[in-house]
């Protein structure tokens, strides 16, 4: 883990996770890196780079794109339809900061605009509904209860954003594996309950299905190591399905709890940074409700409706458990050492 002291980003309604936002140029890298090298198995430590083909499109697997507006930057990811009118499950790493997602469905060439029913911030799953859609191809869902080691898998994904769908194809290595992950920042978390495979995984595959020889989702594609050569083949890790599709029904039925939220994302508009002295504004986005309170650099952020606030990871957490025009007290120390509270009411911002 890459020791940090002084973090930048748009503060929006978040966990105790921190930002997920991976790039390769404007594309999100949409994986994350393997920290263990031992959690790979001899099948996955294999010099041989599985099959990948680009293939006609798969029923019920969607291109997810994303606009990062905040960030300057562009995203892409996958999805897997749910139901006939527009409910895709995908990766809330997928969505994590958009300000704008749109969802194409290879098979009909069209596109909708989605908007987001909510996310699980520490099982890496997230709910989005597509606006005006009906009549929808949905996946075919297997269940992940019986899966054996050395069954075929096939990974179906928006490979490195390329706004088709590519599949690779192999075996299922290992079963409940949990794994520590780093993502380009440092910041280290740990997935569980998860399905190795031998089908490598790439950029833009998150969110897609892994499929058995039935082509029946069993999991949802996740994680993948990089920095691996061209002759090395790597792990893959996808969600078991059946965890899945458990929170995609606790969100469908609005229950929220400290690691899923429900509904609109609340935003208060400042960059931050965490420093030795307490959590500092660094600037304010214009029109936001920190703008509006008056805040400026150097001002320490020091409590959010009596949740005493020192560090991002807290302030984070705090507005987890608020909405879009829930008015709350923000306490901070100004430039001058005075202490400030400020009566905001947080608006509506990105997904965390």
């Amino acid at each position: 883990m890459i020791a940090r002291t002084r973090r930048r980003f748009h503060l929006q309604a978040y966990a105790a996770l921190r930002s997920r936002r991976y790039y390769w140029g404007v594309l999100r890298r949409l994986f994350v890196t393997i920290l263990a090298a031992g959690l790979m198995t001899g099948a996955a430590q294999a010099a041989t780079k599985p099959p990948k083909k680009t293939i006609k499109p798969t029923t019920g697997v969607v291109l997810v794109n994303t606009n990062l507006a905040l960030q300057g930057a562009t995203a892409a990811g996958t999805g897997i339809v749910l139901t006939k009118t527009g409910e895709v499950l995908t990766n809330n790493h997928v969505i994590a900061g958009a300000t704008t997602i749109t969802v194409t469905v290879p098979a009909t060439k069209k596109t909708y605009t989605a908007s987001v029913i909510g996310y699980d911030v520490t099982d890496d799953i997230a709910l989005i509904k597509l606006q005006s859609a009906t009549n929808l191809a949905t996946a075919t869902f297997g269940t992940s209860a019986k899966l054996k080691i050395g069954q075929a898998t096939r990974a179906v994904g928006n490979a490195e954003g390329g706004g088709k769908l590519v599949q690779t194809t192999g075996k299922v290595t290992a079963l409940n594996r949990t794994i520590q992950v780093q993502d380009d920042n440092g910041d280290v978390r740990s997935l569980a309950n998860l399905i190795e495979t031998s089908a490598q995984l790439v950029p833009g595959d998150s969110g897609g299905p892994l499929l058995n020889a039935s082509n029946q989702v069993i999991g949802m594609d996740a994680a993948g190591s990089s920095g691996s050569g061209f002759n090395t083949s790597t792990p893959g890790y996808a969600i078991a399905i059946d965890k899945v599709r458990t929170i995609g029904k606790q969100i469908e039925a609005q229950t929220a709890s400290a690691v899923v939220h429900i509904g609109a994302t609340a935003f208060i508009g400042v960059n931050i940074e965490d420093t030795p002295g307490g959590l500092a504004v660094d600037s304010t986005v214009a029109g936001t409700p920190a703008e509006q309170a008056g805040l400026q650099q150097g001002d320490l952020i020091t409590s959010l409706d009596g949740t005493p606030i020192s560090t991002s990871d807290d302030l984070r957490a705090a507005l987890f458990q608020h909405h879009p025009g829930d008015t709350v007290a923000l306490g901070y120390t100004d430039v001058n050492g005075a202490a400030q509270t400020a009566s905001i009411t947080l608006a509506s911002g990105p997904p965390q």
